[in-house]
């Protein structure tokens, strides 16, 4: 049996569809060997599920590559268990005695790498990845053996330098042997298909309650350079060591996140529900391609490779295989709309003198949305979205990464509008909108 070799903290759609995925097909590649060990990262998840099934589930991979159909079905068998270190903490702590394991992977969201500065090392588990993550690296340093590979892959700049920050804080001796990559990754997982699951399970034989589903499409970078240990490019996948990955980060996210978290909660208000019918609605598809072609790559530089990857998502937004729930992008919307729309919004008026019309009025669209039982976030965060004037919720600061009351005006009009005129005339006059340069 393959030696587990990856400490894996999350068990969602997007793990499972994209890492867990290389992971798998360098086994069966005979280019590498290992498993990995799922960590259940919040009290409430996927471990239980996961478990019943021997952790492990199907993958279809679906879309149009080099002008031909993908429809691909992998059964994914990497995982060798799960741990939940919040009914099974002396197990999750064991990790750290395995000599084999070398890297730790997470997607804990944007809004999982967080300093508490309230835990301490007795808890059982502390309650941020960040603490746990220490509690974990200490015992490591405790027992004298070396140290991990950190691939962090959720979606904020610096991401290995903010959870490497928040662990020192956490505790001042940790092995200097750890090595804290930055990286970007970018496949859209649409996850589990639950109008299509029990004719798929028809197709596999057997029910599946984990399975997953994604785009063919596949991009991974990562600052640094350990091809050696995790030979992708051996195996042939489009997976980048580098020594910078920030340019490939901020377009990334500034276009294909960005686009996505500044169309869907709208869209979501104006009466759709997937990603797909988004790109089919002329008004919906209008307003997206003006966020994108209008405002943000043009902040980025205009140049022909930002053009042509704005061309590339929306090809990819329209995959006719993806079946992307909007509620399911919505997920935390607040931190992810500070880190992925936020940017160019200040960037944009900067240079231009003006706030943006149909990011700014992203805003709105989030504020409104926020307001009905849709929203999923964090407890405080829903309550004080709900009930907060426009003017409250712009002026938090620690929500928004700084002070952004300058936007509250327009903010509140198309706020205003969205209340009074409904969404398709909001989206009709955000339309109709010059730009500012």
């Amino acid at each position: 049996m393959s030696k587990e070799r990856v400490i894996q903290f999350g068990e969602g759609g997007f793990l499972r569809g994209f890492v867990d995925y290389f992971l798998y097909k360098l086994n069966e590649k005979e280019v590498w060997e290992g498993k990995v060990v799922v960590v259940q990262p919040i009290e409430k998840g996927m471990c239980d599920l996961l478990s019943s099934q021997n952790c492990e589930y199907n993958l279809y991979l679906r879309g149009i590559e080099n002008g031909e159909t993908v429809n691909e079905r992998t059964h994914i068998d990497v995982i060798s268990r799960c741990v939940n270190p919040y009914t099974e903490f002396d197990a999750y702590m064991e990790l750290a005695a395995n000599p084999d394991m070398r890297f730790i992977i997470s997607n804990t969201t944007e809004a999982g790498i967080e300093y508490l500065g309230t835990e301490k090392f007795t808890d059982r588990p502390a309650k941020s990845y960040p603490a746990k993550l220490t509690q974990l690296l200490y015992k490591r340093y405790e027992l004298g053996l070396p140290g991990f590979i950190l691939i962090p892959c959720e979606l904020i700049d610096n991401n290995a330098g903010f959870l490497k920050e928040y662990v020192l804080k956490y505790a001042e001796l940790l092995n200097e042997e750890c090595d804290f990559c930055n990286s970007l990754v970018d496949r859209i997982v649409t996850g589990y298909p639950r109008d299509e699951a029990e004719e798929l399970w028809k197709e596999i034989g057997y029910q599946d309650n984990c399975l997953d589903t994604a785009e063919i499409f596949h991009l991974w970078v990562i600052e640094g350079h350990h091809e050696d240990e995790l030979p992708f490019n051996k195996a042939g996948y489009n997976i980048i060591w580098t020594d910078d990955v920030k340019p490939y980060k901020k377009r990334k996210v500034r276009i294909l996140n960005g686009g996505h978290t500044s169309m869907v909660l709208g869209a979501y208000l104006y009466g759709l529900t997937t990603v797909g019918e988004c790109l089919k609605d002329e008004t919906v598809s209008a307003f997206l391609k003006k966020c994108i072609f209008d405002e943000i790559v043009p902040t980025l530089g205009n140049t022909e490779t930002d053009v042509n990857f704005g061309k590339a998502v929306l090809e990819r937004f329209s995959n006719p295989f993806i079946k992307h729930q909007l509620l399911s992008i919505a997920l935390n919307s607040v931190s992810k709309f500070q880190v992925r729309v936020l940017p160019t919004i200040l960037e944009y008026k900067e240079k231009y003198g003006a706030y943006p019309p149909a990011l700014t009025f992203s805003m709105a669209a989030l504020i409104a949305f926020y307001r009905t039982d849709n929203a999923n976030d964090g407890e405080e965060i829903m309550k004080f979205m709900k009930d907060a004037s426009v003017a409250d919720i712009m002026a938090r600061e620690d929500y928004w990464g700084g002070d952004i009351t300058g936007m509250t005006a327009m903010v509140e009009n198309y706020y205003n509008l969205i209340q009074e005129k409904g969404m398709k005339a909001a989206y009709e006059q955000v339309l109709s909108e010059k730009e500012a340069y």
